[in-house]
């Protein structure tokens, strides 16, 4: 479809970006609350560090989990319903957590809260496939992924203020009001819109999800921006607080005030990239290159924190949010790379190697510092830089595998933005 027989942008930002947006910044909330309510789960629950990981990490295995079938389900019957049904999944998880007395408990209510919002981000990119040109979907996904920093932004100061005329049951229990009412806002608004034949027969389906895991340029343009957003989620979702408390000997106000200044400069980064992305691309640069140095900028800064260089933390915390937004390009960038038919599945996947990888460092993280003996008040400094040096580690050859010289194949020759 061209340009001009698509409705107006007016239309498409508020009867489709909007009612996404809002599902999204919920989703963002749901992923990094934990950080900010850390200490109070702790103290609530008695919990290790690993303990701790592993619950807050029951949302990434489950988000994980189902993205194999969600990429089917939204090529199959589309991104409104399928988002709408599964926002009240999402809320019915936020109120098992709020009643929770048991680890389990709650991490069956954190694991339901993954399921419900595994589709806020992948409906949108899958929706803004159906609904803008193509070259522009890096544009619009970035500011998409910035609308949803938002609620990153929420889930520390506002949050903390909160916290002073509730608990973190109160907390989700009103959020999980909050989340029903995503799911009206969008099922009323947002138009249906007749979508390509996704291939017929589930069997057909899964051979496209197949053909997405088998591509050779897929396994070359994602890993670093898999790895790089895998660890961010982990940091921004529950260990960059513990970090800044342990580390840099923060109290509760600070650290949430600096993950507060982390989310606004994400939420920055992905405004920023998308439309430089845009811009660039104009005059030649693939996305693909802006994407590999974001990417590649934030893991210096992690290789900072880890050093203890003589930088301020909220400089550290500000410039690594920044250039780690640039790694969501992946999807706009692999997107350009398949059949629109696929769109679903091609995000989906990416979208599934990110939270496998979120899940495993966000639970290895704590095993890791478990290993050192706790400290009063917290955890010990040595446990995190140790955990630090090995995400580093991962993310540099994950850069090194993209960038290191090889022939290229028919597919690669025809790279996304080349």
């Amino acid at each position: 479809m061209t340009e001009q027989n698509r409705p107006s942008v007016p239309y498409r930002i508020l009867r489709v970006f909007a009612p996404f947006a809002v599902g999204y910044f919920m989703s963002y909330l749901f992923r990094t609350v934990n950080a900010v309510i850390a200490d109070e789960l702790t103290a609530a629950l008695g919990i290790t560090a690993a303990g701790l990981g592993f619950l807050t990490s029951a949302y990434f295995i489950a988000f994980g989990a189902f993205q194999v079938p969600l990429g089917i389900l939204l090529d199959h019957f589309g991104p409104r319903r399928i988002q709408t049904v599964l926002l009240l999944v999402a809320a019915a998880g936020a109120a098992l957590f709020s009643v929770g007395d048991s680890l389990g408990m709650l991490a069956a209510g954190r694991a339901l809260i993954g399921i419900g919002v595994s589709a806020c981000l992948m409906a949108a990119i899958t929706a803004n496939v159906m609904w803008w040109p193509t070259e522009r979907l890096p544009m619009v996904n970035g500011l998409f992924m910035a609308s949803g920093g938002l609620g990153a932004v929420f889930a520390t100061t506002p949050v903390r203020a909160l916290m002073t005329v509730t608990d973190w049951r109160g907390l989700f229990l009103g959020l999980a009001f909050v989340t029903v009412a995503c799911a009206a806002l969008l099922y009323t608004v947002v138009p249906e819109r007749p979508r390509r034949d996704a291939g017929g027969t589930w069997g057909t389906l899964l051979r496209g999800t197949a053909e997405v895991f088998s591509n050779r340029l897929f396994w070359r343009l994602a890993p670093p921006a898999v790895v790089m957003q895998g660890a961010f989620m982990a940091y921004m979702a529950l260990w960059a607080g513990p970090w800044l408390r342990d580390v840099n000997g923060f109290d509760k106000p600070a650290v949430a005030m600096h993950l507060q200044y982390a989310a606004i400069a994400m939420v920055a980064g992905y405004t920023g990239f998308a439309l430089a992305s845009d811009a660039l691309r104009r005059r030649g640069l693939p996305p693909v290159v802006v994407s590999t140095t974001g990417v590649a900028l934030a893991t210096v800064m992690q290789m900072v924190l880890l050093l203890g260089l003589p930088v301020p933390p909220l400089v550290s915390w500000v410039v690594y949010p920044f250039f780690a937004s640039a790694s969501v390009m992946i999807f706009a960038i692999l997107s350009q790379g398949f059949p629109p038919e696929l769109a679903g599945r091609v995000n989906t996947a990416a979208n599934l190697l990110m939270f496998v990888v979120a899940f495993t460092l966000q639970w290895g993280i704590g095993s890791i510092i478990d290993s050192y003996p706790p400290v009063p008040g917290g955890f010990a400094p040595e446990g995190h830089r140790l955990a630090l040096l090995i995400v580093v580690t991962i993310q540099v050859a994950a850069l090194l595998w993209q960038l290191w010289p090889r022939r290229a194949t028919a597919v690669e020759a025809e790279s996304p933005g080349d």
